[in-house]
């Protein structure tokens, strides 16, 4: 006797993936997931391979769990994809001190974020 089950919130040819605790600040994050929104799937992939900022790992392997869910669950074809959202969350803030000269003390902000990102199936017109 378990709950019922949820609706679905997203539509029929729709599948995201969410990665929590990503370990970057959310301003730097959402820098690289703008660079993929609104693209087809395989122009992301090689955007994101070729990019020079660190985090751009894990928002590629993110956009790839994507595109997993959409094939394995929801049976859409890869082919025409494209990145419809990716949108960046805060999360827990870790705070650090580091002494100073004079008694004193630096306070360091260690940020985490959220990464969602849906990817929708388009008609090929």
């Amino acid at each position: 006797m378990g709950k019922p089950k949820r609706e679905r919130v997203l539509k029929d040819n729709e599948a995201k993936a969410v990665q929590r605790m990503i370990r970057v600040s959310p301003q730097k994050l959402n820098l690289v997931a703008g660079l993929i929104r609104g693209k087809k799937v395989a122009s992301a992939l090689a955007d994101l391979e070729f990019s020079r900022r660190r985090i751009a790992g894990q928002v590629r392997k993110t956009l790839e769990s994507a595109i997993a869910n959409a094939e394995n669950n929801h049976d859409l074809d890869v082919d025409s994809l494209i990145v419809a959202e990716a949108h960046v969350g805060k999360a827990l803030v870790m705070k650090r001190f580091k002494p100073r000269a004079r008694g004193r003390v630096g306070k360091i902000l260690k940020p985490f974020s959220n990464l969602t990102i849906v990817v929708r199936e388009i008609e090929e017109a």
